[in-house]
Formats: C-alpha cells, sequence, structure tokens
C-alpha cells in the first residue's frame, strides 16, 4: 500500500483499491498534493522530485504502520510520484480508512506531515529564473 513510482495515478483507482481491503470501513479521509504555478513570489513551469529509494519506501512503510497502529486505523495508503511533474499534475495521496471519519483524518494528517518531515523525497522547482531546490520539509 506504500508507492514510488514516476507515472500518474488515479485517485478513485487508489480509494477503490483501499476500500476492497475491508467492509467495516465507514469513512475514508485523503490528501492529494498537486504541482502549482506559483511558490514563494515566483511563478513556476514545473517540478521534479527525487528520492533515495530504499530509503524513502522504508520511510513510508514506517508512516504507514505508525498511523495505523497509532489512531486505530483500518488502512492506509501513501502514493508518491517522482521525476518530471507538470502543474495540475498529482504528486502525492494520502488515504486513510476507518470505521469513523475522525480517526481517518487524524491519521490522514499524520502521515502526510511525516512524510514531508522525514522522508527523503527532495523538490526542485523550475522558475523564470532557473532550477531551485526546494527546503526538503517546510
Amino acid at each position: 500500500m506504500v508507492r514510488i513510482q514516476g507515472k500518474n495515478f488515479s485517485v478513485d483507482e487508489e480509494i477503490e483499491l483501499v476500500k476492497k481491503g475491508s467492509q467495516r470501513i465507514g469513512g475514508i479521509a485523503i490528501f492529494l498534493g498537486t504541482a502549482r504555478d506559483f511558490s514563494k513570489g515566483k511563478d513556476i513551469s514545473g517540478l521534479s522530485f527525487e528520492h533515495y529509494p530504499v530509503m524513502a519506501e522504508k520511510k513510508l512503510n514506517e508512516i504507514r504502520e505508525k498511523a495505523i497502529k497509532g489512531f486505530g486505523v483500518i488502512d492506509v495508503s501513501i502514493v508518491h510520484r517522482v521525476g518530471k511533474i507538470g502543474i495540475g499534475e498529482n504528486i502525492v495521496l494520502i488515504v486513510a480508512a476507518a470505521e469513523h471519519r475522525k480517526e481517518a483524518f487524524k491519521a490522514c494528517e499524520f502521515a502526510i506531515d511525516e512524510l514531508k518531515r522525514i522522508t527523503p523525497i527532495w523538490k526542485k522547482e523550475t522558475t523564470t529564473s532557473g532550477e531551485e531546490w526546494v527546503e526538503q520539509h517546510p
């Protein structure tokens, strides 16, 4: 339920995968991160993500397990793209499924916050003045 990939993903298909895992699911919370065209006062024409493959996958799996155990949710799915990403395209998706919405929301928020804090995935923005690496953990 954790993937790092170059190609885009379907939000609907990812939610359906999680829903198939249990009939106890009563609430699903999602976070979808997309590429925006403006950041820190600059126009952005594209993004690129690089990662440390083995360590990034390990950290995402740790985040998933902590979210499931810590918030009592049924499942958590994490998908993050790497490589070049165009403006408006999907970057990251967190799907947290629980019996009740409150736990799903908390697990989803925890997962995206931890992803940004500890996962070795780095973002580079292409601006009108060139390419700039973005601080890893804003």
